[in-house]
This record gives C-alpha cells, structure tokens and sequence, in this order.
C-alpha cells in the first residue's frame, strides 16, 4: 500500500492476530481489552445489527478499554467509514474502518478518514484480489476468506484452506490476514502461506481465557513463519 504517511511517527501494522469482535455489551468491551493488552495488533469492532449511533457509542468505549490495554493496539470499525470518521473526530482511540465490496469504495472512505487512517479491504478470491490492486495505494491491508466455512458470514465464497492462501499473497502488494473461523491450531500451518497474520472472532470472543489464546496464536504464528 501506501509509503510515507505524513505523520513521520508511522503506525506499524502488526496483523499477526487480528481480533474481530462480536456482541455489543460488555463482554465485547472486556474481551477487546484482554486481547489488545496480550498483544493482539488490530481490534476490528463488528457490530452489523446496531443502529448507527450505537455503534459509535460502542466504538468509543472500545477504544478506550483498548487504549487503557494497550496503546499501540490499532481499532477499526466494520463496514462504516462515517462511524470511523465520527469516532476519530471525537478524538476516540480509533485509526480507521474494514470496508466490504459493498461499503463505501475505498477511496472515498481514504479521503474521509485521511492519510494517517488504517484502511482494510475484504476479498477472498484470486479475482477479489487482483481487483483490488488499481486502488492498493489507498489501502493497508486486505483480509481474504473464509479460511473455513463459518457460521458467522456466509460470504457465499468458497473456503480456501491452507493451500488457498499463497496464490492470493502472491497476487497481493499488499499484506494479507487469513479470516473465517481460524483456530489457534491452524496458525503455524498459515504462517508458512506467506499471509501477515490471522483474523480470529469465536476463537478469541468465546474463550474463557481470551489473553491466553492471543497470546498463543501470536507464539504459533512467529514459529510458523520462522519454520
């Protein structure tokens, strides 16, 4: 994606494991801070059902159990460029939005949020991809799924597996994160695909011990990667 943002303090995009939220009480808030502050580099919060200003209210209150977490944790915001541009001008911890093929284009939701904002783009297949390389610049990263059926999002995609990912990673500037029910299990054998990092949501969200099992993956996906 893009080079030099103009912020000199550059971001650093550590997508090793990318927590995606679910729920929209209280849980949601305590497991978005127990995963930030056991490393998890990206809190996307994802909250399809909410009306749109409690989805801000929601937002706002995760990025800040975030920012008490841990600092460097990036937060970006489902599907909604405008929640993500309401958050950031209320001076939330917020840093960008996730946009769909069928959310705001890319480079409208750039030119919203500014040059400093995170930017993440869902694709999942080889077309997906390509079709997404004339607007890279603009982007930070691309998720690419399912890596597995989920009960969460039918895509209508079909699942990658493992031997999916390498083609898509080759087929990308850009950094690329594995989503769609990963399991801990599954990280050192996607580490060796070449992706960035994993995208985790029931795998972290239903944990009883949500910090232990970012923290693992985190472990798994540096021993894959080196492997």
């Amino acid at each position: 994606g893009r080079e030099n943002r103009s912020g000199g303090d550059e971001m650093t995009l550590d997508l090793r494991c990318y927590l995606v939220t679910s729920g929209t009480d209280r849980h949601t808030v305590e497991t978005a801070a127990l995963a930030a502050g056991a490393g998890a580099g990206i809190v996307q919060v994802r909250a399809k059902t909410l009306a749109t200003r409690d989805l801000l209210s929601l937002v706002l209150r995760v990025g800040e159990a975030v920012r008490r977490a841990n600092p460097k944790t990036l937060v970006v915001v489902d599907d909604r460029a405008d929640v993500a541009w309401a958050a950031m001008r209320a001076r939330g911890n917020v840093h960008g939005v996730h946009l769909g093929v069928e959310d705001l284009p890319v480079r409208d939701a750039r030119a919203m949020l500014g040059p400093d904002a995170i930017v993440g783009y869902t694709t999942g297949t080889l077309d997906l991809v390509r079709s997404a390389e004339p607007f890279a610049d603009a982007l930070d990263y691309l998720g690419a799924g399912p890596f597995r059926p989920t009960p969460t999002k039918d895509s209508g995609r079909p699942p990658l597996g493992v031997e999916g990912y390498p083609a898509l990673v080759q087929a990308s500037s850009l950094p690329i994160v594995a989503i769609g029910d990963v399991q801990v299990d599954d990280v050192p054998a996607l580490a060796t695909t070449g992706v960035a990092g994993v995208a985790m949501v029931r795998a972290v969200m239903a944990a009883d011990d949500p910090a232990a099992v970012v923290t693992e993956a985190i472990k798994a996906f540096d021993r894959g990667r080196e492997g």
